[in-house]
């Protein structure tokens, strides 16, 4: 959504890894900005707008029927160099480096110089640095006191029992925290997991839709089969088998993964992957919220159904509200330890323009043994 040069009197962040100085005068951001009923009431108008026009049934049934194949050209084109390495994880997800390699403590988000990365993840600005929104939740961890932040290590060792005894082997399972990316893409979450935590019980699974996508991780210099496993996954079908076993996860990490499938069958995709957690494990989630810039600039015949469309290469993308999603979580079972919105204000000096990013940031986790 443009609008005119407004500043708001919040700081703006500094970024520590600006390569062009030049830029430093051209862009700004703020976060946790608070929109205006004005700003609200204009977003809903253009979404009302560009979502008046429907896509005919037919075309959407192809989509749908073709979704493989226009992920698998979209990575075909862009192959590694259209994301950058997510490092801001371990800032917002601190589950995902339990023992931090200290050298890279300076590193967790990169700043305005890196490429940007167009509205499948942010405009260019999902991977640029932003508040932590741990410090937020604190309180509230301290408060779940029957649910533990990550499966205990007596519950570990315990289900790792189990599934020894029930002759479970399969990769990674001699692991004793295993983490799980669904829609790894080209390895931009796996590669920074596996180059920060150098646990040697660290064991990274990574799946994703597209044939092309796992090619890419599978043939990268720095994949290495005794710490990660990368498959191609249909999470829409719930006949296609995991390599691992239920409750054998501490992590299930969902970033900008869940709004591409079809909202009908979003529910069945969490209540499975909550099946694979361990009692205390957790899904990390952060994806679009409702009027992202990303939504409002859709046009009219893009849209599939309320907040879903269709982009120009024919993948698919769907823009949540906090509600939607504590309301998938907790059908699945799981319970509620963050589910935030992250509002963010992004200011191009050089183009007078304003830009309004919305997404939201949740953390879901299993019930401890004694609570099932």
């Amino acid at each position: 959504m443009a609008a005119p040069m407004q500043m708001p009197e919040r700081r703006p962040f500094r970024r520590r890894f600006l390569t062009d100085p030049a830029r430093l005068f051209q862009h700004n951001a703020w976060d946790n900005v608070e929109w205006s009923e004005e700003q609200e009431a204009s977003a809903r108008s253009k979404v009302q707008e560009n979502s008046s026009q429907l896509l005919p049934q037919d075309k959407q049934e192809e989509y749908e029927a073709n979704a493989k194949r226009y992920w698998d050209d979209f990575y075909k084109i862009h192959e590694n160099g259209f994301f950058k390495d997510r490092h801001w994880l371990f800032t917002e997800f601190p589950e995902l480096a339990p023992n931090r390699n200290p050298k890279h403590n300076g590193d967790s988000v990169p700043g305005y110089g890196n490429k940007g990365e167009s509205d499948k993840e942010g405009l260019g600005s999902c991977e640029n640095r932003h508040c932590s929104l741990e410090t937020r939740v604190e309180n509230k961890l301290n408060l779940l006191k029957g649910t533990p932040k990550i499966c205990t290590e007596e519950g570990a060792a315990e289900k790792d029992t189990e599934l020894s005894q029930s002759g479970g082997d399969y990769p990674g399972s001699s692991a004793f925290y295993r983490i799980l990316e669904v829609g790894c893409g080209a390895g931009n979450t796996v590669f920074p997991i596996l180059q920060t935590n150098n646990d040697p019980g660290l064991f990274v699974y990574c799946c994703d839709f597209s044939t092309t996508a796992v090619d890419l991780v599978q043939n990268n210099a720095e994949y290495d089969a005794s710490r990660c496993f990368a498959f191609v996954h249909d999470l829409c079908n719930d006949q296609s088998p995991f390599p691992m076993p239920d409750e054998s996860l501490d992590v299930v990490i969902l970033i900008f993964v869940l709004s591409a499938i079809l909202p009908e069958k979003m529910q069945g995709v969490v209540t499975r992957l909550s099946r694979l957690l361990k009692p205390g494990g957790m899904i990390l989630l952060r994806d679009y919220g409702r009027y992202d810039l990303a939504q409002l600039r859709f046009r009219k015949g893009q849209c599939l159904s309320d907040n879903f469309y269709v982009r120009g290469d024919g993948t698919r993308v769907y823009f949540f509200t906090q509600d939607e999603l504590d309301d998938l979580f907790t059908t699945a079972g799981l319970e509620k330890i963050q589910n935030l919105v992250d509002r963010r204000l992004q200011v191009n000096r050089g183009k007078q323009m304003t830009m309004y990013r919305v997404w939201i940031q949740c953390k879901y986790c299993r019930p401890a043994a004694h609570q099932l």
